[in-house]
């Protein structure tokens, strides 16, 4: 390989169609994750601020119906994987338990 020559991620492929695809896809998933990324500090960041009024105000740490509620959302629209990440996400918010 030449100096000038810009080594390109493996793809997995000898195809050069494929990896081209392959390359444009994985472009898209790094976007995502970006963004995902974003929204889970934002998330995380509105509900510390959630917890910290509550107790502010006399209120509760938690609410657990609330956590319930988040943790039903995800495991309907993605399974026992969602149970999962609703957990890692709620932990990010309030600290551990």
């Amino acid at each position: 390989m030449s100096a000038n020559t810009v080594a390109q991620p493996t793809t997995g492929t000898d195809d050069a169609e494929a990896g081209r695809s392959i390359r444009a896809l994985r472009e898209r998933i790094d976007e995502i994750d970006t963004a995902i990324i974003e929204l889970w500090q934002e998330r995380a960041r509105i509900s510390q601020q959630v917890g910290a009024t509550r107790v502010a105000s006399g209120g509760t740490r938690l609410v657990l119906s609330r956590e319930r509620e988040i943790l039903e959302k995800f495991r309907t629209a993605l399974g026992a994987d969602g149970t999962q990440l609703a957990l890692l996400i709620l932990r990010a918010g309030r600290g551990a338990l």
